[in-house]
Formats: C-alpha cells, sequence, structure tokens
C-alpha cells in the first residue's frame, strides 16, 4: 500500500496485520480522490481508519487536518507508525466509531469531508445509526465517503451526490441534509 499523490505520493504504508483490517485498495482511493478533486484545506474526519490510509492521502493531498477513529489496537499502531514515518500530525483516537459520533455531537467540531469505511459485515446496519450522528459534525458542503461491499451497502439518509462501483466495492459519496 502506498499514498496515491500529493506531498507523500509514492510513499509506503503499513497496515494491520491479520484480516480484521480490510486496506481499501490504490485503485479505489485513486478514484475517490478523483471524483472529489480538491480536498486543499479541509478537515478530514476518517472512522472505521484501519492503517489511516484515506485521511493520509487527504494530507499528502493538503487537507488542513485529519481525525482518524478505530476502535482495534492494531489499526491505531498501524496509524500512528505511518503518521509518524511520514512526519504527519494528526489527532488519533482508540473508539468505538458511533460512541466518537455522540461525543464530537456535543464538543462541535465539525468537518469537510468525512470517510466511512466499516467492516464489511456490519455495514447494512449502521445506515440509520450513522445518519443522525453525523448530520451535526457535517459543515454545510461537506461530503460523506463510504465505502461497502456492493452485496451489503452501508446506505445513509443524506443527499446521495454520487454513486460508483469497483468489483466487488461501492463507493458512495453523500452531502449533508
Amino acid at each position: 500500500m502506498r499514498v496515491i499523490a500529493g506531498a507523500h505520493g509514492g510513499r509506503s504504508l503499513v497496515t494491520p496485520r491479520g484480516r480484521a483490517t480490510r486496506p481499501t485498495s490504490d485503485r479505489v482511493r485513486e478514484a475517490v480522490f478523483s471524483i472529489l478533486g480538491d480536498v486543499v484545506g479541509e478537515d478530514v474526519l476518517d472512522l472505521y481508519a484501519g492503517s489511516g490510509a484515506l485521511a493520509i492521502e487527504a494530507l499528502s493531498r493538503g487537507a488542513a487536518s485529519a481525525t482518524l477513529v478505530d476502535s482495534a489496537p492494531a489499526a491505531i499502531a498501524s496509524i500512528r507508525r505511518n503518521l509518524a514515518a511520514l512526519g504527519l500530525e494528526a489527532r488519533v483516537h482508540r473508539a468505538d466509531a458511533r460512541a466518537f459520533l455522540r461525543a464530537a455531537s456535543r464538543s462541535a467540531p465539525q468537518y469537510d469531508l468525512v470517510f466511512l469505511d466499516p467492516p464489511y459485515r456490519h455495514s447494512a446496519e449502521l445506515g440509520a445509526q450513522l445518519s443522525e450522528a453525523l448530520v451535526p459534525i457535517l459543515v454545510p458542503g461537506a461530503r460523506v465517503v463510504v465505502e461497502s461491499d456492493r452485496r451489503a451497502p452501508l446506505r445513509l439518509d443524506l443527499p446521495l451526490l454520487d454513486e460508483r462501483r469497483y468489483g466487488d466495492t461501492l463507493i458512495l459519496i453523500h452531502g449533508p441534509r
């Protein structure tokens, strides 16, 4: 795995060992950022961050800040290792995504770009919970990028801006209410 473009383009990333984390492929990340276009100056939230590749890609391309959230200790270790290797700073939280969103809605941080890439086996059941929890943390014009399996999609109750398929991977891009 590597950073695709930007200041750190071509640099390698480590991923957590085992099958608990399914990193977003280089091909899908490249396509997502092609669709998103300019992310310079944006505040990014990466839930279910895994290796942190999506947020790190955004930082490499000029995002102002990133917050990465994952509940797995191995994922947090990989994220911290990747950030250190690239000399990047970001907020890293070991927490359940839903609990993080509940706390964030009370403390009022807001984000321009949110990545959601939960374990595929849980995607279908998370839509309603995540939809409501995301609303208070999205700035006007924000985008929420959802990655899921096309056979069990994570559907949010937010306006759908774009939908793409890459093999079995489904990418949905939503806007705020």
